[in-house]
């Protein structure tokens, strides 16, 4: 599986894009907001041949979930979340206007994830744990032959998610990292929904939070 990132939106929020040698690939927390960003996106799918086929988002703040109905009307593709963060999205739509974003379009799932659901696409399967804290619904996305994982606003470099926002938990939150990726081997990577990718040893080793 290969992972290929776009940092988008003023809250400068990564998207991913996973494929394999198949060319089939997932989008996960498309924040594409601005045309030119969903034409960055569109085009690197476009010009690597991938084919959508599902859209996935760790969680539903407004930065992660911007571009979720311009890629389902793109591609034409289910989009799935942990029920319990319905909420968070179908709030952003009452909110997003104050934040500054008047244009934002807002999408239904289609269906949800779970806790130990496999995400399948071409020849590639991704493990689901659930990962409240920050969200009430967040979900990260582990793929066990690249020891890599989509870990959306849980666990950054040195630092850890907000849990200001409504629906967050500090305690939660630290709770979800220890029993969850912090049972992850220490060599796997990281990919957090802002800032560079870290590993699970040095975030262990490192992380000021969690020590």
């Amino acid at each position: 599986m290969t992972i290929s990132g776009f940092t988008f939106n003023p809250f400068e929020e990564n998207t991913y894009v996973l494929h394999d040698e198949t060319r089939e690939c997932v989008i996960v927390d498309p924040g594409c907001y601005e045309k030119n960003e969903q034409a960055e996106l569109t085009d690197f799918i476009r010009d690597n041949k991938l084919k959508v086929v599902q859209l996935l988002n760790t969680h539903c703040h407004i930065d992660h979930v911007f571009g979720n109905q311009f890629i389902i009307d793109t591609y034409k593709v289910p989009f799935l979340i942990h029920q319990a963060d319905l909420a968070t999205l179908q709030a952003v739509p009452v909110y997003a206007p104050s934040y500054g974003f008047p244009q934002y379009n807002p999408a239904t799932p289609t269906g949800f994830i779970n806790e130990s659901d496999i995400i399948r696409f071409g020849n590639t399967e991704l493990n689901v744990f659930f990962t409240p804290g920050h969200a009430p619904g967040h979900v990260v996305f582990y793929h066990e032959p690249t020891k890599t994982c989509i870990g959306g606003d849980v666990l950054f470099q040195r630092s850890i998610g907000r849990t200001d926002l409504p629906g967050g938990n500090h305690q939660t939150l630290l709770q979800s990292i220890r029993t969850k990726l912090f049972t992850l081997p220490d060599e796997v990577t990281v990919y957090p929904g802002h800032g560079p990718s870290t590993t699970i040893g040095a975030e262990k080793k490192y992380n000021p939070f969690l020590r």
